[in-house]
């Protein structure tokens, strides 16, 4: 089983370190867009056509089973990838709200993420179709903050008090009693231990964790047991930025980054 991973980036692998975990005997082909980011900047049609590309290359290298790990191409581009490859795809949105759903004694859920998730309002309309309240919230800041390397810096932990803390209020103010909080962007994995200590009442949904889970869940059977998979990586500009910034967000190192033209 070869397991195809994209992302705009590098933030798509804390979904990969989180398969891998579960899934160790599986080989691996991970692509970040890295010449098109960020595509929250870009309108539906052109992140479609983009998130396409970026599918049919990981097929035509040989995966069976598409992860879409970009919030973004997950809330606006995800029927487009399935119309356009012959292979299951699972995108990290719906492996949220399912988590969501499982974890919330209340019904009401809190996400964070960038502003073009947020303003998709996908994680809300998975939501509602699990019959969850959901109150979003964009959180822009935090993504530099990571990328930066920010993690336990002073000013990356002040910016989640006043995020969460208003969050929390606004949510409140809406007539909502949250207790699930969901992480809306593949980011915000490497924040967590610093949102449950600000958020401690709240049980944090990691999207990453949750998607390996239900992959783990729909290819168990189809993936040989005691070995170790293949990785392979690959990014449409800037290799060497690819693999400093790609080593923290996976948690070992990746020693070799392919080039690839997408064109389009």
């Amino acid at each position: 089983m070869k397991i195809g991973v994209f992302d705009s980036g590098v933030g798509g692998l804390t979904v990969l370190g989180a398969l891998v975990k579960q899934l160790p005997s599986a080989d691996y082909i991970y692509l970040g867009d890295t010449a098109r980011l960020p595509y929250g900047s870009k309108s539906q049609a052109t992140i479609a056509r983009y998130a396409v590309f970026s599918a049919r290359f990981l097929v035509e290298e040989g995966a069976e089973f598409l992860v879409i790990a970009c919030n973004t191409a997950s809330a606006l581009a995800l029927d487009s990838i399935k119309n356009a490859v012959r292979v299951p795809v699972l995108g990290v949105i719906e492996t949220g709200a399912n988590a969501a759903q499982a974890s919330s004694k209340t019904g009401d859920v809190l996400v964070i993420a960038t502003d073009a998730t947020v303003t998709s309002h996908a994680y809300k309309a998975a939501c509602t179709e699990r019959n969850l309240r959901a109150f979003e919230m964009a959180c822009p800041l935090l993504v530099p903050l990571v990328e930066e390397g920010w993690i336990e810096h002073p000013v990356t932990l002040e910016v989640l008090r006043v995020y969460l803390l208003d969050l929390l209020t606004q949510s409140r103010a809406a007539e909502l009693t949250p207790d699930t909080l969901v992480l809306g962007c593949t980011h915000y994995p490497l924040l967590r231990p610093q949102i449950e200590r600000t958020v401690p009442a709240m049980r944090v949904i990691d999207s990453a964790e949750a998607t390996a889970g239900q992959v783990a869940e729909a290819l168990n059977d189809r993936v040989p047991v005691d070995s170790v998979g293949a990785r392979e990586f690959y990014a449409t500009d800037s290799v060497e930025k690819f693999k400093r910034l790609g080593t923290r967000f996976l948690g070992s190192a990746i020693e070799s980054v392919g080039l690839v033209d997408l064109g389009g």
